[in-house]
């Protein structure tokens, strides 16, 4: 028999440190890129978030001082300043790269600001309001040029003429209607009146001398700007939220553009980026339509586009849906390159994905499931389920994983070599949703799923299905095995890891065994006084985690049912438990936000960590064991890493510093290198250790001058230092020579007015002057003493004398 492995030492885990976070960014508003297409600024609430593109990473968070909404915001087109407008009626300028606030002025509007532009050389600011107003800014000179009035309604689109010799704004509020102002007269001098519904956007063309509008009533309008004359109107069939002009001399073969011409794209309900030729008013090319969405779907609602925007330098286009997520395709093709997810609501459970944990499949409250890439935080949307997802597992191998919803159904997902995900099979036939699943633990066949009709069906997974995907879509599974396991709802499954048994937690306060090859009941473990929200099988042991809505953690054996441990402190339900250290130890996370690290031989609770502000749902550890990822109903994704090791080594080597600082002072001491050695003992912050260094100094002839002179040789913070050591010493009377002999020299040395700057010099005088009253008494007692004592010898010496005189008198 071959000799056994040798098992490394288990190394327990201390603490955990954020690593990153996926958090909400985006909820609604403008996205704008920066000129360099470095940078995409998005609003979100009171903040302004500024991300790099190319990893998506926040770089930057402007938040308004006074807690209001942002209204709108704008980044001039030298990418210089950003101006905010919020809810307050502030407008706020910013030098975003340092997150400084420059400047902050009152709109003067009455009501909110709801749109803004810069004009081509970044001087004048326009700002449209809710009040029907529109007023210019010269952002230079910090004063308002004009206010126009004659708009109907909420101005909600302006945008100056690129031409700035033209002096010229465009407008458009309620009455669906283009205004042109002339800036030199402030008057209206035009009203471009095609459109049926609100106006959406504007483009310029290249020679200036065409505009092209968008509206909801599904017409782009092509305007003559010389002769302020409709030339075509384009029906395209969508209510449009955004138009945007393809550059001239630019290769569009793949679009269908094989002539020169004015060409846009249009973004709206349905979902697609469309191209469009103005002056054939034919459609060219447009994006086909996802698998998920029918073909005679004309109103996309929340999969429709809401803004869209070109970024020359990077040869990208940028959409954005009204889902939140943000989509960056090549403008030559429209093929995706990437894409962020602005918003991810409430976050029911997260899992890593890939063979080496590249990445995170997560379940937000929607039927669409998030997979993150962690190197450039790109997410994939996957389609499939018709209403909330609310539980995932993932297979050993990392590759294929599964998703359960309220939809009754659950689907089998496999990653691709390309990191692709593709939904490869779906099984339904619960009476109710599906709100537990679980994988198979040893190979990828079968799995098991438990809803609220209180049964449990188990899946078996044929060969094929984990080697290729079939082209004709997603294969159907029927159930093997159907038991009815619990009176409640079932609110967790786990399997084994050697693929043998079933647990299940319910609402019923228990949870129970089942053998997996015919669901047949085994054991019950009985003992939480409220429902049970996860059940885990140890990786190592023969024993069985289960968490509860009662606060508590409990261990159980496998052979006998019985409670082994329990481990109670958290102060809420404890959502969900996995095991780490080869299963030593315990991470639960709970509804209060809180994660706590349990060692399950000492029952100790190692750590408490505090990183969420809501239920934390979502609980996994990698397979190296050295990351976690958490997922919260506050929106937020938190990846945490072990910091056991760099705490430890960071422990050592401040011990290692101490000992050798030790040993200098040491040296210092016994060179009577008195400074040195008092700045030593102040800088390490030992007060016993100062106060031996002044006893030492004081012990010296002169040492008393010594002292001050050293004393007066140091920096204001080490002075402030002793004397919060001397308000310590004073109250020993052994060591209050010393402390009144420093304090003697601070009050002789320095002005009030410095000793005032002092930190803490209040509370220090306050703490002095009864211990160096009770002092002085004492050695007004001791005087007295001494003085009567004197007195008595005095007398005693008279006494004896007068005697000596008598005896020699006689």
């Amino acid at each position: 028999m071959a000799a056994a492995a040798p098992t490394l030492p288990v190394r327990f885990k201390t603490n955990y440190a954020v690593s990153r976070k996926i958090e909400p960014f985006y909820n609604g508003g403008r996205v704008q890129i920066s000129q360099d297409g470095e940078y995409m600024f998005c609003s979100c609430g009171t903040k302004v978030h500024v991300l790099c593109i190319a990893t998506g990473a926040l770089v930057h968070s402007i938040e308004q001082d006074d807690q209001e909404d942002i209204t709108d915001f704008v980044l001039s087109d030298d990418d210089a300043i950003l101006v905010t407008a919020s809810k307050a009626l502030l407008l706020k300028q910013w030098e975003w790269r340092e997150n400084t606030c420059t400047r902050t002025w009152k709109a003067i509007h009455v009501a909110p600001v709801a749109s803004m532009a810069f004009d081509s050389t970044s001087t004048l600011l326009v700002t449209g309001g809710c009040d029907s107003t529109i007023k210019i800014w010269d952002v230079i000179k910090q004063y308002c040029t004009h206010n126009l009035k004659g708009s109907s309604g909420v101005v909600h689109l302006v945008k100056f003429h690129p031409d700035i010799s033209r002096l010229q704004l465009f407008s458009s509020s309620m009455d669906y209607k283009i205004r042109i102002w002339d800036l030199q007269t402030s008057k209206c001098v035009a009203l471009l009146d095609s459109h049926y519904s609100a106006v959406t956007c504007l483009a310029f063309s290249a020679d200036r001398e065409t505009l092209i509008s968008s509206g909801r009533d599904k017409i782009c309008a092509v305007w003559d700007l010389n002769t302020r004359a409709v030339k075509r109107v384009i029906p395209v069939y969508e209510s449009v939220e955004s138009v945007v002009l393809l550059p001239e001399g630019v290769d569009f073969s793949s679009l269908g553009i094989k002539k020169p011409g004015l060409h846009f794209l249009t973004a709206g309900s349905k979902g697609i980026l469309q191209v469009w030729d103005a002056s054939a008013a034919v459609c060219m090319y447009g994006q086909p339509l996802p698998r998920h969405r029918a073909a005679s779907e004309e109103e996309a609602g929340e999969h429709s586009l809401v803004h869209c925007v070109l970024v020359p330098v990077r040869e990208e286009v940028v959409t954005v849906s009204a889902e939140h997520n943000i989509v960056v395709y090549d403008f030559r093709t429209l093929q995706l390159r990437k894409q962020f997810a602005g918003y991810n609501e409430e976050v029911l459970d997260v899992k890593f994905l890939g063979p080496g944990d590249s990445h995170i499949v997560v379940a937000t409250n929607s039927p669409q499931l998030k997979v993150f890439d962690l190197a450039t935080s790109d997410c994939q949307i996957l389609y499939g389920h018709t209403d909330t997802v609310l539980a995932l597992d993932v297979f050993k191998k990392g590759k294929l994983f599964v998703s359960c919803s309220k939809d009754k159904s659950f689907r089998l997902w496999r990653m691709k070599k390309t990191g692709q995900v593709v939904c490869v099979a779906q099984g339904s036939g619960h009476a109710n949703g599906v709100g537990a699943i679980a994988c198979s633990r040893m190979k990828e066949s079968f799995v098991v799923t438990a809803s609220q009709d209180c049964t449990i069906k188990v899946w078996n997974l044929p060969e094929s299905l984990c080697a290729k995907a079939k082209a004709a879509g997603p294969e159907i599974l029927h159930a093997q095995l159907t038991e009815k396991v619990h009176d409640k709802d079932v609110n967790s499954l786990a399997i084994s890891p050697n693929d043998k048994l079933i647990a299940t937690g319910s609402q019923d306060k228990m949870a129970k065994l089942w053998a997996s090859h015919n669901c047949s009941l085994m054991g019950v473990f009985s003992g939480h006084k409220r429902g049970v929200w996860c059940v885990q099988f140890s990786p190592v042991d023969q024993v069985l985690a289960t968490s509860s809505a009662d606060g508590s953690v409990k261990i159980w054996g496998l052979q006998d049912f019985s409670c082994l441990k329990t481990f109670e402190g958290h102060d809420a339900s404890v959502l969900k438990i996995i095991f780490l250290s080869r299963g030593t130890q315990v991470l639960s996370s709970g509804s209060d936000g809180l994660l706590k690290l349990w060692t399950i031989k000492t029952n100790e609770c190692v750590k408490t960590i505090d990183g969420h502000e809501d239920k934390v749902w979502g609980l996994h550890a990698n397979k190296l064991d050295d990351l976690v990822v958490t997922g919260s109903s506050d929106s937020c994704i938190v990846l945490w890493k072990d910091v056991t090791e760099i705490e430890l080594e960071e422990e050592q080597a401040k011990e290692e510093e101490l000992i050798l600082k030790d040993q200098e002072l040491s040296n210092w001491l016994h060179e009577k290198q008195y400074l040195k050695a008092l700045g030593l003992a102040i800088s390490l912050d030992r007060p016993h250790t100062v106060l031996t260094v002044v006893k030492a100094i004081l012990k010296e002839t002169g040492g008393k001058e010594d002292l001050e002179n050293n004393l007066l040789k140091l920096r204001k913070d080490q002075k402030e230092s002793v004397l919060k050591y001397a308000v310590s010493w004073n109250t020993n009377s052994r060591n209050c020579h010393e402390a009144q002999t420093v304090l003697q020299t601070l009050l002789k040395h320095e002005s009030p007015e410095s000793l005032l700057e002092f930190e803490g010099i209040k509370t220090a005088v306050e703490s002095l002057l009864p211990y160096t009253e009770r002092h002085f008494q004492r050695l007004g007692r001791l005087l007295q003493a001494a003085t009567f004592l004197d007195f008595m010898w005095q007398n005693m010496r008279l006494a004896e004398t007068s005697q000596q005189d008598e005896d020699m008198s006689t």
